[in-house]
């Protein structure tokens, strides 16, 4: 569909109820000559009134929408689809950019009716099928999630969105091959997808192919050398490959790039743990803990370290911590060493 909004008809019905006022008025005028000046002022105002009701069309609520919606002003791109949408209730794209809006305020089951009224409007919207699956997976809801991509790629082929998503559904489902394949051929149609190679280094990562996933983070950091997610997936890929001294080089990035990534504190703790750094470890821990109080393992792990320092009391009241967290692992090591 175009992005124009086909609004024609909606102005036609109410030009023909303004030319049926007028023929009124223009009868009286016939036949009440003295009150004539009254009535052409009459009709003056009427002019002007049908005139300023159109100032504003379905195109420029849309376009106004699109420009809220761009500064992050998502209520106020709704009321604008909304008024859009009162005019022309008929236009999938209103549809579909109302529910994209909603997925921003994380309105996501209103965000669905959205997408879902789009594709009753025009069954072959791609894009609608598209944002529901992204709608989905927010929900995880994956594998209708997948069936929204099928779809998507079914009405158009050369959408890398479509196979980058349903790879990401399949990671959250654990099918790894297939979400490489998924993530590859992305890269085909869009050979310089930061997104997707990242997702596919992931998932070669958990399929045990570091090396692999490696090249992948590589390629990453050749577009985008600011990315903090890239470096710290790439030094877990190095951990397993027992090389700890490039995995902290690489957490030592993101942290510089993101000093509140929380996940690289305590993954470079744990380098320093098995490089036997249990107060470098601590220091770590700490910063996790900082950034996030409610990271059970980050006492756990902080716990163990003390403990492996001789600090009992204070290892102990981390354990009984990362207990209340949730942590099961914590309740063993408490019976064994804290009672």
């Amino acid at each position: 569909m175009n992005s124009k909004i086909n609004y024609w008809e909606h102005r036609l019905n109410g030009l023909k109820r303004f030319m049926r006022i007028l023929y009124i008025f223009a009868n009286d005028l016939i036949y009440d000559k003295v009150k004539m000046k009254n009535k052409i002022y009459t009709l003056l105002i009427l002019l002007f009134c049908y005139a300023n009701s159109y100032s504003q069309t379905a195109d420029d609520y849309y376009e106004s929408g699109d420009a809220k919606s761009k500064k992050r002003d998502y209520y106020g791109a709704i009321e604008d689809y909304n008024k859009a949408i009162e005019i022309n209730p008929n236009s999938e794209l209103l549809f579909s950019s109302r529910g994209n809006v909603k997925i921003q305020l994380k309105s996501y089951n209103d965000a669905i009716l959205d997408f879902n009224k789009a594709i009753e409007l025009n069954p072959n919207f791609s894009n609608a099928y598209l944002n529901r699956g992204v709608t989905k997976n927010f929900l995880k809801d994956y594998n209708n999630a997948i069936l929204d991509f099928n779809k998507a790629i079914e009405l158009n082929p050369k959408d890398y969105n479509s196979y980058c998503n349903r790879g990401i559904s399949r990671v959250e489902l654990k099918e790894y091959v297939k979400a490489v394949e998924d993530f590859t051929k992305a890269i085909e149609l869009k050979p310089n997808f930061e997104l997707a190679y990242l997702n596919r280094g992931a998932s070669k990562n958990a399929l045990k192919m570091h090396n692999e996933a490696i090249l992948d983070y590589n390629k990453v950091i050749e577009i985008n050398p600011n990315s903090d997610e890239v470096y710290n997936n790439r030094g877990i890929s190095k951990c397993q490959l027992k090389d700890y001294n490039g995995a902290i080089l690489d957490f030592n990035r993101a942290i510089e790039i993101n000093p509140k990534l929380s996940t690289s504190y305590f993954n470079r703790a744990l380098v320093k743990n098995v490089l036997k750094d249990d107060k470098g470890a601590i220091s770590d821990y700490t910063k996790t803990i900082e950034l996030n109080d409610k990271d059970a393992n980050a006492y756990y792990k902080r716990g163990l370290s003390k403990l492996f320092l001789k600090e009992k009391n204070s290892g102990c009241l981390d354990l009984n911590k990362a207990m209340e967290l949730g942590s099961k692992e914590a309740v063993e090591i408490i019976k064994k060493y804290c009672n």
